[in-house]
């Protein structure tokens, strides 16, 4: 009979389900005992932002990290030292794991962060869950349609706490224009415009480590996990943001965030068509992913075409003029969520109202609350406001078994919304949803992916 490693192996390989025997592992927490963290990929994000957010409330919620699981023996190492240099563990009691096997062979673990590669997300979600842990998973939750089928899936079964890294819907300004356009004072969404522009030519590039890693220090076939077999490539492994099938870079790493606040306000899970454009302009250093990025989206019920909204977003890594932009709008004015104003611009002037014989419809101007419930914090750890208020809502939903504010369907509806402007991108087709199947279409016939 096969043990619980070799299947989760033949699961993860061969594109089969995700259950297990370890599935039935799952402590009863009592509201005194500690939560045992464990940490599913030592990366850069858990280190500047996951970590601290974290450690912000640990004490209080009577939460500790115990272990981390990384095939790359350094990241293993890296992690054990920065944990202990700032404060966030103490004694010898904290493991490293080879990999996730090890990991949950362990009892001492009750839930997990997961920030390892994009197309990895999703998978080692439904690992987790299946191994009956609770899970903190960063975005983008899917790069692939199949993956993000069978994590819903999983976690759905499992019924496990999951919060996906969309950290916008734990932030007051956004609860607030959610509860705007829900009320019904802003009127229907017409159009939305969105924008994420850098100018840096080392984002997602690590030259000095894609010189210092060396094969026999990961795993390289476990790393693939269901992409197909390739040559060891240090760029692949540790710039993977750059090269697909690995991750979508622009649409996963930065749209993915955006596109959720529009699934989250107008109460549609995906766009009904995606056309896309962009190219590599600017940066020519063997990257596979655009650095120039442009997308435009269908919304509206799928039996009332008269109905609906557009979504324009671009995004640039070449000129970083425009910054981070989203701004909706409606008949009578906008909500712009980067100066957090909604204001009656744009709106229907009384001139040209009257024309048609209408009144003027324009907005109040006010500004969107910033500030929320009281969050009380433990330790001044650096964590981020955005990411330490949705960590905690992680933390308090494990104790309270209540869905958190970025629940495993939100992910998979991003997912689909950035897995269909891929496509587009790379096929030049308008790409269209059926949400009866679950498939992405172009030119009318399922793409697989």
């Amino acid at each position: 009979m096969e043990n619980r490693r070799d299947f989760i192996k033949k699961s993860a390989l061969a594109g089969l389900g995700m259950s297990f025997s370890a599935a039935s592992y799952a402590r009863i927490l009592g509201s005194a005992d500690r939560v045992r963290v464990g940490i599913v990929g030592f990366s850069d994000r858990f280190r500047g932002a996951l970590a601290p957010s974290f450690a912000s409330h640990s004490k209080e919620l009577n939460f500790e990290f115990v272990a981390v699981s990384d095939i790359w023996s350094r990241r293993r190492d890296e992690a054990e030292a920065f944990l202990k240099q700032k404060g966030f563990i103490g004694g010898d009691n904290f493991i490293k794991c080879r990999n996730n096997d090890e990991l949950y062979d362990r009892k001492d673990v009750d839930a997990v962060i997961i920030s390892t590669a994009d197309f990895q997300h999703a998978l080692h979600c439904a690992e987790a869950v299946d191994a009956g842990r609770d899970v903190y998973v960063e975005k983008p939750f899917a790069e692939s349609l199949e993956d993000a089928r069978k994590a819903l899936k999983a976690v759905e079964r499992s019924k496990k706490i999951v919060q996906v890294g969309s950290q916008r819907r734990s932030t007051p300004n956004y609860w607030a224009a959610n509860e705007y356009i829900k009320s019904g004072k802003f009127g229907d969404i017409t159009m939305v415009e969105m924008t994420w522009n850098v100018n840096q030519p080392g984002r997602w590039r690590r030259p000095k480590l894609v010189a210092e890693i060396r094969k026999e220090d990961t795993d390289w076939k476990r790393y693939l996990m269901n992409r197909p077999e390739v040559a060891w490539d240090p760029r692949k492994y540790l710039e993977f943001r750059l090269f697909y099938p690995y991750s979508s870079g622009i649409p996963g790493q930065w749209m993915s965030h955006q596109i959720d606040t529009v699934h989250w306000f107008s109460g549609y899970d995906h766009p009904r068509s995606v056309v896309a454009n962009g190219g590599i302009y600017v940066w020519k250093d063997g990257r596979i992913n655009p650095d120039t990025f442009t997308a435009v989206f269908d919304y509206g019920p799928d039996n009332d075409k008269t109905k609906g909204f557009q979504v324009m977003y671009s995004s640039r890594m070449t000129n970083e003029a425009g910054g981070t932009k989203e701004l909706y709008y409606s008949n009578g004015g906008m909500i712009n969520l980067d100066t957090n104003k909604i204001s009656p611009e744009g709106g229907l002037e009384a001139k040209y109202a009257q024309e048609m014989g209408m009144k003027a419809n324009l907005l109040t101007e006010q500004t969107l609350a910033t500030t929320g419930e009281k969050m009380t914090t433990s330790a001044n750890t650096g964590a981020d406001p955005m990411t330490s208020r949705h960590m905690r809502n992680w933390m308090e939903c494990v104790r309270s078994r209540k869905e958190p504010n970025a629940p495993a369907r939100a992910g998979y509806n991003h997912s689909v919304a950035s897995i269909m402007s891929t496509i587009a991108y790379q096929t030049g087709e308008r790409v269209t949803y059926d949400n009866t199947k679950q498939e992405v279409l172009a030119s009318g016939k399922v793409v697989k992916v």
